[in-house]
């Protein structure tokens, strides 16, 4: 039996507070690529004074893995673990929110230049989902050189090269800037998608445009690339269940996406922050929930 073949998946894009963002997944025809459910493409745009400038005040997760990759541009992290942490292109911020965290991501006052890159969610199995809220920044990844392109790993592993970032489920996440032809090296046993990021790639001899994503299902052993362009990979083990996504909340149910709900509003009563989302310190105003 032939592989299945490629689904192009086309992205929903619009404009936020003067930033193009095309949404990538969740995809009606595929919620969940492995663990991965969410992906947001924002930029490139120019940083000038407050514009194009990220400032996302402070909001709640749960359940689930924020995983902040940039091309271009700063930005600063800070949690309600007391973490702070500028991020640059080439560096990884991986949070864990578990049972509930609360973050913020601003641009530092001196940015300049170009604002560019993902945003990308990576849902927590039942194992851990429910555990303890967690921060960590890789200010080094490991890379590998693929045929004529270079493969940096967000997370998982590649030929020899392996991410130490923490993966509570099997997958794999790796930026690749194709340069010309490159033969990728799969996980039969994982479903996988190329998200384009820049260029027009071709993906087993398929035209992949900008603002596109190629599905491809389990059974493939490799992918063949060309470029030049550059495409971020996302992949890992059909999940274990069904999940419930409601604004910045992943879960199963929707009795616990409410109770998500009713304890960020905590934050807005007369008591202030509670006890499952602590205080973030960010001078950017918390984010009230949205109608649901």
């Amino acid at each position: 039996m032939g592989e299945a073949p490629i689904e192009l998946l086309e992205g929903r894009q619009a404009l936020v507070i003067g930033t193009p963002v095309t949404r990538l997944l969740p995809k009606r025809a595929h919620r969940t690529i492995g663990p991965w459910c969410f992906a947001d493409h924002f930029g490139p745009v120019d940083v000038v004074d407050d514009a194009g400038a990220m400032a996302v005040g402070p909001h709640p997760h749960i359940g689930l893995q924020t995983v902040t990759w940039l091309f271009d541009g700063e930005v600063v992290h800070t949690d309600s673990l007391g973490s702070e942490q500028l991020i640059r292109p080439g560096q990884l911020n991986l949070m864990s929110a578990g049972r509930g965290i609360a973050h913020a991501e601003q641009s530092p006052a001196s940015s300049a230049g170009k604002m560019h890159g993902l945003q990308l969610w990576v849902a927590q199995p039942d194992a851990t989902r429910f555990g303890d809220p967690a921060f960590q920044h890789l200010a080094e990844l490991a890379s590998v050189e693929v045929g004529d392109a270079t493969a940096t790993l967000l997370l998982g592993e590649l030929d020899d090269a392996r991410s130490e970032g923490r993966a509570d489920w099997p997958m794999i996440g790796a930026d690749v800037v194709v340069r010309g032809r490159a033969e990728v090296p799969l996980d039969p046993a994982f479903e996988h998608g190329v998200l384009v990021v820049s260029g027009t790639p071709m993906v087993d001899g398929v035209v992949a445009p900008l603002g596109t994503s190629a599905y491809l299902a389990p059974g493939r052993s490799s992918v063949e690339l060309s470029g030049p362009a550059r495409v971020v990979v996302v992949g890992g083990a059909p999940f274990e269940s069904e999940i419930a996504m409601s604004w910045n909340f992943v879960a199963r149910t929707r009795g616990e996406i409410d109770a998500a709900y009713a304890d960020w509003a905590e934050t807005f009563g007369p008591t202030g922050w509670g006890e499952r989302f602590a205080e973030v310190r960010s001078e950017l105003a918390a984010i009230p929930a949205p109608a649901h």
